[in-house]
């Protein structure tokens, strides 16, 4: 399947008046609620901030940098409108640097919560240095209206991993872009887990400054009555011989729940040697809920290793439900079961076990919540 207008058309700018407000009608915002994010899209500073909690390794520091001083780094631009004022008035930027060679063995942290004040514009940025290891856990809680922008630069050669969790209150609206960099030779895993939030929209970009690079995007979601809770991809092959892996699966239980996952893949002229592949599945535990799934797929050379796609939404397995029952396992506990069976390829691949074992105990809390 490929899109009216090719991904790579898309408009980008560190200026917020090259972005019309939205109406919902435009091809990236039609499954938003846009009608509920009108704050998201005015051009102004706020000068709200969320509350800042950092656990950082040794050798691992955290500076601010003026926003034009990050624009000076050619890192990418703002592919929204909601993105472009968030990165225009953040007042500067967070720097977290990784030096190069660091192997770190314990995650960098930081956790940031909302007390329900006005819309924050928050703006950071992962600096990875050549050949280094690093884990980055970034956390959201509370109720804020957050406007988000991330970039992580992998510098050649590093193997980085970052995790991004929300697990807002009902009340809180997050609309993020996330942008990552992959050096030459560098390994890049992106994890998204979405688990609370009235809406939700995280924007992960993909790029390659280099060969043999290699990109994982993974992501976790469990959508509520009422939560709108939506994840876009964009992986941009442009460096030959280099490799990306999307997989994203997502839970919906009650009447108005709502997911929407859309991941677009480009393969430019000059990628030969690519290998790419993408797969979302969605569960639906109730009647009612409504899961939208769009993979895209554009290839501009013949010259790859492969590339493909799918996707799927399907209802419970009374199958596997009758099954487990028929062994003597209680109804309630069997639908656990097939739940956690349906997460574990993703969960197992994060490689936190602190997130892990946080994720599954957080479904089965959404899981008994349905059973109340």
């Amino acid at each position: 399947m490929v899109p009216d207008q090719s991904r790579a058309e898309r408009r980008a700018s560190f200026d917020p008046a090259d972005f019309a407000v939205p109406h919902g009608r435009e091809e990236e915002w039609r499954f938003t609620p846009v009608d509920r994010l009108g704050a998201f899209f005015r051009d102004e500073a706020t000068g709200a901030c969320l509350d800042w909690q950092e656990d950082l390794p040794e050798g691992v520091t955290v500076t601010t940098l003026p926003v034009a001083d990050w624009q000076a780094l050619g890192v990418p631009k703002p592919q929204d409108r909601a993105a472009a004022v968030a990165a225009a008035h953040s007042g500067g930027v967070a720097v977290v640097d990784v030096p190069a060679d660091a192997e770190l063995t314990e995650p960098v942290r930081i956790r940031l919560s909302g007390n329900g004040s006005d819309l924050v514009h928050g703006h950071l940025l992962v600096r990875v240095g050549r050949f280094a290891r690093a884990t980055v856990v970034l956390e959201h809680h509370g109720v804020a209206d957050y406007a988000e922008v991330l970039t992580v630069l992998a510098g050649d050669g590093s193997d980085v991993t970052l995790v991004s969790v929300q697990e807002w209150d009902d009340a809180a609206h997050h609309l993020g872009q996330h942008d990552v960099v992959v050096g030459r030779d560098a390994r890049v895993r992106h994890i998204a887990v979405t688990l609370g939030g009235g809406v939700v929209r995280l924007n992960t970009n993909a790029s390659y400054a280099g060969p043999g690079g290699s990109f994982e995007g993974l992501g976790v979601y469990f959508a509520d009555a009422g939560q709108h809770l939506e994840h876009r991809l964009f992986v941009d092959h442009e460096a030959p011989h280099c490799r990306s892996n999307v997989e994203y699966k997502g839970a919906l239980q009650g009447e108005t729940a709502r997911t929407v996952w859309v991941g677009d893949v480009l393969i430019r002229a000059a990628a030969e040697g690519t290998d790419t592949y993408e797969l979302n599945r969605n569960l639906l535990l109730t009647e009612g809920a409504r899961a939208d799934s769009v993979p895209n797929l554009e290839i501009e050379t013949g010259e790859i290793e492969g590339a493909g796609h799918a996707s799927a939404t399907g209802r419970f397995d009374d199958e596997q439900l009758f099954y487990l029952m028929a062994r003597g396992i209680p109804e309630d506990e069997a639908r656990r079961l097939v739940v956690r069976g349906f997460f574990a390829s993703v969960v197992a691949r994060i490689g936190v076990p602190e997130v892990q074992e946080r994720l599954m105990v957080a479904i089965e809390r959404e899981l008994a919540g349905e059973a109340a």
